[in-house]
């Protein structure tokens, strides 16, 4: 089974202008944890008294998913992760020669004997222990695989491959996660980003390399252009690859909106699975469909991710939308009458650059009958 991370809490709240009080912190992991999530990264403690205080309480609930807390190699990064009570510990250093040097102003050998300090010490706390490869897309293959089989050596569980600023497509990123499966042997979790709009198919195409981990966040949150969508995931995975992850998807949609209120950003009406318009028919020859059989047009029926179906009437729909949005209101009518308040409606549609409400409809078909 392909597991889940959500990183809402973490990379996701690391969005520009997002910030998450502690009591919606605590909310959105319950209501992750209700949906099946098996794993929650809960923050960064190292950030310092809020954050700690949210991520304590989260771990303090006892809920059915894993919290993982997010650690820099720093002693002291881990030590107020094991503060909070958590025993999942994520360790990052970067991996590529650009972050390396550019960042760090360091080199190879100082980022393994930094990871092997790391990780030992949490290891010695009790904790299980991930590791992180941040810009594992722009790294040398060669020190990449080194990096991974001294974080194996060490005792990590897996290591997260991270497509820091989205510059990974699908079938380089699988190359790459299959030669470094085939070198390691080890669990990857596959962390992508949407710079170019392709972190849902990069994740898949590291599943399909052998990675048994995705890290995502709710309604794509994240830096930049984000992250890979928790809800695009699940669904890709379920539907296009019969791969079931364990998530209760009808909490998708209600989920998508909660976060969205709480990080004070809208959810866009066409957003792939969760938008308010995505199973929103106008066009006459989808309607035709839709009302004959719904897998004409819909991949999936809105109510397996918690939405439902409308037919809008405007600028594009047709005889058939026109009727059954009028015996919908109460109305039976003739074909004359669908006619003229097509005819109606179309030029109303386009007047005022969208769909017509139910009352407005309502208003053509009385004065027309």
């Amino acid at each position: 089974m392909v597991k889940i991370l959500d990183t809402t809490l973490r990379d996701g709240e690391q969005t520009p202008g997002v910030a998450f009080t502690v009591e919606e912190k605590v909310a959105i992991a319950v209501k992750l944890a209700e949906a099946g999530v098996p794993y929650i990264e809960a923050g960064i403690p190292a950030i310092g008294h809020d954050e700690k205080k949210a991520i304590k309480e989260i771990a303090g609930l006892c809920l059915p998913s894993e919290i993982v807390a997010w650690n820099r190699a720093e002693r002291r990064d881990i030590e107020s992760s094991l503060e909070c009570g958590v025993r999942n510990i994520h360790i990052s250093l970067p991996v590529s020669d650009l972050m390396i040097e550019k960042k760090l102003g360091k080199d190879k050998p100082w980022v393994l004997k930094r990871l092997e300090e790391a990780v030992a010490f949490a290891i010695r706390s009790g904790s299980t222990v991930s590791v992180g490869a941040e810009d594992a897309s722009r790294a040398d293959m060669e020190f990449l695989i080194e990096y991974a089989l001294a974080a194996k050596a060490l005792g990590a569980c897996r290591l997260r491959y991270c497509d820091t600023v989205g510059i990974s497509e699908p079938f380089s990123l699988r190359g790459r996660i299959v030669g470094l499966r085939g070198s390691t042997d080890m669990d990857i979790e596959i962390h992508t980003h949407n710079d170019f709009g392709m972190a849902t198919a990069n994740a898949i195409a590291g599943v399909m390399a052998g990675g048994r981990f995705i890290d995502t966040t709710i309604a794509g949150l994240g830096e930049r252009a984000g992250n890979a969508p928790l809800e695009e995931v699940v669904m890709a995975l379920k539907v296009i690859m019969g791969h079931d992850t364990g998530i209760i998807t009808q909490m998708l949609k209600p989920l998508a909106e909660f976060v969205s209120k709480a990080a004070n950003r809208s959810l866009p009406e066409s957003k792939s699975i969760v938008g308010g318009k995505v199973f929103a028919h106008e066009s006459g020859i989808h309607v035709d469909g839709i009302l004959k059989d719904p897998s004409t047009y819909e991949p999936f029926e809105p109510e397996v991710v918690g939405a439902t179906r409308s037919i809008v009437i405007g600028k594009h729909s047709g005889t058939k939308a026109i009727a059954y949005k009028l015996r919908e209101l109460g109305y039976e009518p003739g074909e004359g009458l669908t006619r003229r308040v097509l005819g109606k409606v179309r030029g109303l549609a386009t007047s005022k650059k969208g769909g017509l409400r139910d009352d407005e409809l309502i208003s053509f078909a009385g004065k027309l009958l």
